[in-house]
């Protein structure tokens, strides 16, 4: 079992937004439209300026749990392999979701377009 400080140090060397957009452009596929969707989506939220800090924690928090190659569910077993991150995803989602702006939502769109049409 990994320690919390153990964690902290992994988190702090795998996430970056350079780790970010590749995890999103190799796992698109695998991973599906909700789950990039929604990590694209807290992502613009996150970079927007007048965001609060708790909610930056809180997605950064879920998109590094995205990022990191290690986690409760592999992501390489298919059909199982990206639920747990999707789980992560979603909460996220959920406990910021009435801060989202439209913006933040076509940001995603567009990417989305780009990568799955």
């Amino acid at each position: 079992m990994e320690s919390k400080h153990q964690f902290q140090n992994n988190f702090e060397k795998e996430y970056s937004e350079n780790s970010f957009w590749n995890k999103v452009k190799n796992s698109a596929q695998s991973a599906g439209k909700e789950l990039i969707g929604k990590a694209l989506t807290l992502f613009y939220y996150a970079k927007d300026p007048e965001v609060p800090v708790k909610d930056k924690a809180i997605v950064f928090g879920a998109l590094g749990y995205f990022i990191l190659p290690f986690d409760a569910i592999p992501d390489a077993l298919p059909g199982l392999g990206f639920t747990d991150d999707l789980g992560v995803i979603v909460a996220a989602y959920k406990a910021i979701a009435k801060n989202i702006t439209e913006e933040h939502k076509q940001k995603a769109k567009e990417q989305m377009e780009k990568w799955f049409d």
